[in-house]
């Protein structure tokens, strides 16, 4: 009875150390690909080219990140600007030297729900990964 409750126990903890680590690396790519979005948005929006960023660029991020995995209908884009004005106009885009601020965030999805079988707590209910960036507009009317 107490090589069955060791093996029991062993077999668990084995298991854990198997799969968990692969839930670890889906998280951290998320969070990479999250922010690697937020960055290639910021570097398109502040160019001289543009000085926004609007819906069609943040319709075109979320299907990018569909490639990854990443639900388009759960990701949240905030975008704003240091000086209050509308960084998301295209007719009034941020004159040079307006930082353009744009912030992401995604769900964990129970990534992390193996980790209670040993005692961890799982992330609050409503947290989610979160991926913000600011840049200076470069565009020049």
């Amino acid at each position: 009875m107490k090589s069955i409750l060791v093996f029991v126990l062993f077999s668990g903890i084995v298991c854990w150390m198997m799969f968990s680590p692969v839930y670890r690396h889906v998280l951290i790519v998320r969070q990479a690909v999250l922010q690697q979005e937020v960055d290639y948005l910021l570097e398109v929006g502040a160019s001289g080219a543009y000085g926004y960023i609007d819906n069609g660029m943040l319709t075109a991020s979320k299907d990018r990140l569909r490639q990854f995995g990443l639900k388009p209908e759960d990701i949240v884009f905030r975008v704003s600007s240091t000086s209050g004005a509308d960084a998301s106009d295209a007719a009034d885009p941020l004159p040079r030297g307006t930082g353009l601020r744009l912030e992401a965030e995604y769900p964990y999805e129970d990534l992390l729900r193996i980790d209670q079988l040993i005692g961890f707590d799982k992330p609050q209910k409503g947290a989610k990964l979160h991926a913000f960036g600011i840049r200076m507009s470069e565009y020049v009317r």
